[in-house]
């Protein structure tokens, strides 16, 4: 008889092993194997629902009628990453389902928050956004750690001719097949221009901008830029500093648009110079279409020993909403010219 319970009691060990824990909370149901854990992850993701959507939305959301399945891998030689998929019809969003997987540490700090971000922003929208927004929007709520890892990329893909000009960058609704210069790019602008007005303003901006795909006029009636050929240059001028924070400090997150946007500007220099490692003289920022506009202009990077190519943009790849591993960020410091080419 002992003999029997001692066999059963271990076949129901390994079958929950096996099956994994579940843990379920008014908006999420946790699947992963350790039920400890499952809880964590649980009460994290509503934790993060409801800070992060006061954050950029000003106030809580109210509760999904169908919960989210959050399948958990967890491992320390993982990379950190995710997919969330859900589904828009006729104004709705529904069908949520999340995998994400990682080191516990980096799933708390940065998969979960980055996935729950794509849930808020299109429960707010209910339609597709350009993916520069949204991925750049989710990935700015990471750990410093990986904000920093795309700024180095950024610095990377800018010198090695992946950079995307802002006119096809805001025009995706899809993921390009070369897929992280998009993620780093779009991240660096999402906080230029977060830093500029703060979170809500930022999806003000991204709203007024999908009525008709009017991008110039909404970035210049919220931050001051005459049109995306304008942006494109600042934000150069910006990444070419390093990355300074452009907020004021009494309200970081929500300081107006004055710094950057509507102080007068001379006419820039043909070159931007750019290094990887830190620079001490302040490089000029490209220099802007004559008509004003950012339809016309390529970017193309070389060296400065070498001849000038322009950029070939990568064909759209399937939509597949995924945060993908870093390659590794350049080791040596290298001077870049970057210049704008009319085609």
């Amino acid at each position: 008889m002992d003999a029997r319970f001692f066999r059963t009691l271990l076949v129901c060990a390994v079958l929950t092993i096996s099956m994994g824990a579940r843990y379920e909370t008014p908006n999420f149901m946790i699947e992963t194997k350790n039920p400890q854990q499952a809880k964590q992850y649980g009460d994290a993701a509503e934790r993060f629902r409801r800070e992060l959507a006061i954050e950029w939305l000003g106030e809580e959301m109210p509760r999904w009628g169908d919960r989210c399945p959050i399948t958990v891998n967890v491992g320390n030689r993982l990379g950190a990453g995710g997919a969330t998929t859900f589904v828009f019809n006729h104004g709705e969003v529904f069908g949520w389902r999340m995998s994400i997987q990682g080191s516990h540490e980096r799933i708390l700090d940065s998969v979960l928050p980055h996935e729950i971000t794509h849930m808020i922003l299109a429960s707010y929208f209910r339609q597709p956004l350009p993916r520069w927004a949204d991925e750049g929007a989710a990935t700015s709520v990471e750990h410093i750690s990986e904000r920093t890892r795309h700024r180095e990329m950024l610095l990377e893909f800018l010198q090695t001719q992946r950079g995307i000009p802002f006119k096809a960058m805001f025009a995706m609704k899809e993921y390009p097949a070369d897929i992280m210069p998009l993620y780093a790019q779009g991240f660096s602008l999402s906080e230029y221009l977060i830093q500029q007005g703060g979170r809500q303003k930022f999806l003000a901006f991204v709203k007024d901008g999908l009525e008709g795909e009017r991008w110039s006029d909404a970035i210049r009636h919220h931050y001051g830029h005459q049109n995306l050929g304008v942006l494109q240059n600042t934000w150069l001028g910006w990444v070419a500093q390093g990355f300074p924070d452009i907020r004021r400090p009494s309200t970081p997150e929500r300081a107006p648009a004055t710094m950057l946007a509507s102080a007068p500007r001379p006419r820039p220099e043909p070159n931007l110079i750019y290094r990887s490692a830190a620079s001490t003289p302040r490089p000029a920022a490209a220099p802007a279409a004559p008509d004003g506009s950012a339809s016309p202009w390529r970017p193309v990077a070389r060296d400065s020993s070498q001849s000038a190519t322009p950029v070939q943009t990568a064909p759209p790849a399937e939509r597949v909403q995924t945060h993908l591993s870093h390659p590794t960020p350049p080791q040596q410091a290298s001077q870049i010219i970057l210049q704008w080419y009319r085609r």
